[in-house]
């Protein structure tokens, strides 16, 4: 079974691409390869530039430490000296909104706080590159809508943001360029609404 199979996609410096297709299509699989977490039985991939996957965040907590232990961690896992994150921890508590948690222990937070502070964290590493997989989907309203200014900003800043996602309206206004998957391999790459429009004629056709 291959999860992926002759899958060839360049993302240029500062390009936003969107990554579509059904469940099981071979995409949060893809973004790992690229993230170095998952290595590919043949073929290779090349990045220029410091990675910051936000795939399955929260990953590395641990549920009897603090929030503010639990950044620490997290921040090392993403690549952060520990007095890199102590400097960055004000902005990390202040975007999560969790200063006053500082010192709860994570279990006594909600799944939301916890998928707060993990976002907040990566955002601050300050990478080339972003890997999102439906990382705008979680949270309240409120924080999702930070997230999305948040990344607009990181767009303007020339960041490369490949992005997962489910939702074709958010793929469109974000994205300049769309790869299709489906059954792991490529059914289209290239203009989001071109690549948006065979995607939805294609789930419509297999109903």
């Amino acid at each position: 079974f291959w999860a992926l199979k002759s899958v060839n996609l360049t993302a240029n410096h500062g390009e936003s691409i969107g990554v579509i297709g059904e469940n099981g299509s071979g995409k949060s699989t893809l973004l790992k390869i690229i993230a170095n977490i998952i290595r590919p039985s043949r073929g290779r991939v090349r990045a220029t530039g410091k990675i910051a996957p936000i795939l399955e965040l929260g990953v590395g907590f641990h549920p009897d430490l603090t929030v503010k232990e639990n950044a620490l961690i997290y921040g090392s896992i993403m690549g952060l000296r520990n007095s890199e994150v102590k400097k960055r921890m004000g902005p990390i508590l202040q975007f999560s909104r969790l200063e006053r948690f500082r010192d709860a222990k994570l279990k006594n937070l909600s799944s939301g706080m916890q998928i707060r502070l993990g976002f907040s964290v990566a955002i601050e590493t300050n990478p080339d590159i972003f890997l999102i997989d439906e990382a705008l989907a979680v949270g309240d309203i409120d924080f999702q809508q930070k997230c999305m200014d948040k990344f607009k900003e990181f767009k303007a800043q020339k960041k490369t943001i490949i992005l997962v996602s489910h939702a074709m309206n958010l793929v469109k206004e974000f994205c300049e360029k769309t790869l299709f998957l489906s059954k792991g391999q490529v059914m289209a790459f290239g203009n989001t609404e071109d690549t948006v429009a065979q995607y939805l004629s294609y789930v419509k056709g297999s109903r």
